[in-house]
């Protein structure tokens, strides 16, 4: 009669595939959760103001970065509204509007497990000029 340990398979190899699956198992849960955060919204909604600063930044991964000017009375201190675009259609009519007061479209991620995607969670999907 074999012995369980006995397949045929020596010791230092079957403990090798253990280890080999493992870290497949966890590169997959790490990729799932990401393509989860990225493609599943908190919330989601539209803010207007002034675009004060837009560039792209990254070393690596580069994304466009700026912040909105929200003034609601004129002559107070305007709150600033961080956010990233990743869709350079959308970033370019974010550069053509630079200066007019326009409305943002966004959508909120929330656990997003690097800056690689983005500096902050709120991704800009749209913008028009508002009147």
């Amino acid at each position: 009669m074999a012995s369980p340990l006995s397949s045929g398979i020596p010791r230092a190899r079957n403990w090798r595939l253990w280890l080999a699956g493992f870290l497949v198992l966890i590169a997959a849960l790490a990729a799932g959760y990401t393509w989860l955060t990225l493609s599943w919204s908190y919330s989601s909604g539209e803010r207007a103001g002034y675009i004060q600063k837009f560039s792209q930044k990254g070393w690596l991964c580069k994304t466009w970065e700026g912040e909105l000017a929200i003034v609601a009375i004129p002559g107070s201190l305007p709150e600033i509204f961080k956010f990233t675009v990743r869709d350079d259609k959308v970033a370019a009519a974010i550069n053509t509007d630079m200066g007019k007061r326009v409305a943002l479209s966004y959508e909120q991620h929330v656990g997003i497990p690097s800056t690689c995607f983005g500096e902050t969670g709120y991704y800009v999907t749209r913008i028009h000029p508002v009147e």
